[in-house]
């Protein structure tokens, strides 16, 4: 019994140290630009079985390994928010230099897993780990409103390394429509997150928009990439009216929502709830769609 909790207490120990959740939720846009690529370029998945494996192995391990450094620099301001002060690199119950191992074992098998499927995938891993830690974490998350958006180029990284491990480009306009979908989602995303831990953000002294230049200011600027993101819609156009479709009516969706919302409620927080659980649904109904389509041509429309 002893044994048993002390393996489910180092496990949670781990997922927390290399941020399990966010793993998870970027694998869904890494398997987009993956069945995307194979749709497009009509590629047999049976010849790509191996390359599926070690692209999911691989954009485990960076992620996680850029999770896990993340969490051992910002240890400090981690203490005093209350959304991450029970981290283990706060509570000790991982000490850094068992952190700061386990991210250079991972970061290091998680490229070589990314280039075993192609030089290109490998490369884009090493990126998406560099401007998270150094750029967003290091630079630019304790100096500037703009942190948000280094950080999304990090943020959006995943599809583009489906996409490369299978074909090994990034020629095609399909998989710039992902990315940079995903880099101006995560704005508005994080403003939501933003302003319900205004306070802590505060305490931290994390600059973000909505600490340093308000509410209003940070409706005005989610307002104007929720227009942008409405636009991106088009970029599906060339490859799928209904993808096209799906994405237009959930990004002006989620502008109207945005609108009405803040006009309705006082309360910005409220709001901001709103934002924040409708960009989850968002993305995963987004990238599932494209998914779906994808896979859908590939075994049965094919």
């Amino acid at each position: 019994m002893e044994r048993n909790l002390e393996k489910q207490k180092m496990s949670a120990v781990l997922g927390q140290t290399v941020k399990t959740g966010i793993i998870k939720s970027n694998l869904v846009p890494m398997f987009a630009g993956l069945t995307l690529a194979l749709y497009t370029y009509d590629i047999d998945p049976g010849d790509k079985l191996l390359d599926v494996l070690f692209v999911l192995i691989g954009t485990i391990l960076v992620i996680g390994a850029a999770g896990t450094f993340n969490n051992i620099y910002d240890r400090d301001i981690d203490a005093i928010m209350e959304r991450t002060k029970v981290r283990p690199t706060v509570t000790g119950e991982i000490n850094v230099r068992s952190a700061l191992t386990l991210g250079i074992v991972m970061a290091v098998l998680g490229m070589i897993a990314l280039a075993f499927t192609t030089p290109l995938a490998a490369v884009l891993g090493f990126l998406g780990l560099f401007f998270y830690v150094v750029p967003y974490t290091m630079l630019t998350k304790r100096r500037t409103i703009y942190n948000t958006e280094v950080g999304s180029i990090s943020g959006a990284m995943p599809p583009l390394i489906g996409w490369a491990a299978m074909t090994g480009t990034l020629t095609h306009p399909a998989i710039a429509a992902l990315f940079i979908i995903q880099v101006i989602w995560q704005m508005p995303h994080f403003y939501a997150i933003a302003i319900r831990r205004h306070d802590e953000y505060k305490a931290a002294k994390i600059p973000m928009l909505p600490v340093v230049k308000g509410v209003k200011r940070t409706y005005t600027q989610t307002n104007i990439y929720l227009v942008l993101l409405s636009l991106t819609s088009f970029l599906f156009f060339p490859l799928s009216l209904g993808l096209t479709l799906v994405a237009l009516l959930l990004n002006v969706g989620w502008l109207v929502l945005s609108i009405y919302g803040y006009k309705k409620n006082k309360d910005s927080e409220k709001w901001a709830k709103l934002l924040f659980i409708y960009s989850l649904i968002h993305m995963t109904i987004l990238f599932s769609t494209v998914i779906v389509y994808s896979l859908v041509g590939i075994f049965i429309l094919k």
